[in-house]
C-alpha cells in the first residue's frame, strides 16, 4: 500500500507555498497573519471559528492546526466540540434549505 494522501508532516511545509509564487504567497501570509490577530474577536474566538470551518471544509491539516491553536488560546474540549456542532448544524441546514428548491420543482411539475 502506498503512502497516505494526507501526510501530517506536510502541515509544516505550509510556508513553502511561496516557493512557486513568492509575491502572492507573501501577500496571502500577510493577510492570513493579520486575520488571526486580536481584534473585535479574541484570538481564542478566531481559533474556534477556524476549527469549526476546518471541519466544514474537511481539511485535516487545518483541523490539526486549529485544534492545537484552540487549546493554546485557552479553549477547552467542550467549547471546541460545540464549535464543531455549530458548523455541522449550519452545513446540515444549508443542505436542507435547498430542499425548498426540490419542493418548488415538484409542485411545478405536479401542477
Amino acid at each position: 500500500m502506498g503512502k497516505p494522501y494526507y501526510i501530517e508532516e506536510d502541515l509544516l511545509k505550509f510556508g513553502d507555498i511561496t516557493e512557486f509564487q513568492p509575491e502572492l504567497g507573501k501577500k496571502f501570509f500577510s493577510y492570513y497573519n493579520d486575520v488571526f490577530k486580536e481584534g473585535a474577536l479574541t484570538e481564542r474566538e478566531k481559533a474556534l471559528i477556524a476549527l469549526a470551518v476546518s471541519h466544514t471544509v474537511q481539511c485535516p491539516y487545518c483541523i490539526d492546526a486549529y485544534t492545537t491553536a484552540s487549546l493554546e488560546k485557552g479553549a477547552d474540549e467542550e467549547q471546541m466540540m460545540e464549535a464543531i456542532h455549530v458548523a455541522a448544524a449550519i452545513r446540515a441546514g444549508a443542505s436542507l434549505v435547498h430542499g425548498v428548491q426540490m419542493m418548488n420543482k415538484v409542485k411545478e411539475i405536479s401542477m
